[in-house]
């Protein structure tokens, strides 16, 4: 049978950066708890970050970088530590996704923020405090640079020409790379299960 990827395939992405300096944002913070009814990611673009991205009027905050316009169509989120942290919420990838974000960069994430994304393809790079302190100077000195995270190489190339490696689950990075998730590796692997269970006859009948 063929299966239908669920999303596109990532092997690199090259983007200006998103510059968000702050430690522990959380994922009431990314997608307020009144937006998770929804169980698709549709409005979610214009709902992440809703508290901070607008006034109690319902108007765009202007200090607040997403509403920057020249943020449009960056894939790159620079963040500061303990990038996720609070309750568990498939929304909080999904909306960051749906704005267009493809990889997160912080110096570390919450676990369940982490595995929820690695799921649904958006690549949470952790890297060291140093080098993230680093990747901000970069961006304070020249806001429009280019960072590239390339996932076959596990590797993420500043403007310098410097590289640092990063470490993803490697089922996850698979995953991704293949455009793909947990069920769709299985359905791909259909004919195997078959013939397993064709050769490996029940010991008990279920249907007696």
């Amino acid at each position: 049978m063929t299966i239908t990827p669920p999303r596109e395939p990532f092997r690199s992405v090259t983007s200006a950066a998103v510059p968000m300096a702050r430690n522990d944002i959380d994922t009431d913070q990314i997608i307020p708890a009144r937006f998770l009814k929804t169980v698709n990611r549709a409005g979610l673009a214009e709902q992440l970050f809703c508290d901070w991205r607008y006034l109690p009027d319902g108007s765009p905050n202007p200090d607040f970088v997403l509403n920057r316009p020249e943020m449009a169509g960056r894939r790159i989120l620079v963040a500061g530590d303990n990038f996720g942290c609070g309750s568990s919420r498939e929304h909080a990838p999904w909306a960051l996704m749906a704005w267009g974000i493809s990889a997160v960069i912080a110096s570390s994430f919450a676990d369940i923020f982490r595995v929820n994304s690695l799921k649904n393809g958006l690549l949470p790079i952790a890297v060291p405090p140093e080098e993230l302190m680093r990747i901000g100077s970069i961006l304070e000195a020249e806001p429009d640079a280019q960072l590239t995270v390339d996932l076959e190489a596990s590797e993420l190339r500043l403007p310098d020409g410097s590289n640092i490696p990063f470490t993803i689950d490697s089922f996850a990075r698979r995953m991704i790379l293949e455009g793909t998730d947990e069920l769709g590796y299985l359905l791909g692997r259909e004919p195997e299960l078959a013939a397993y269970e064709s050769s490996h006859p029940p010991r008990i009948s279920t249907l007696a």
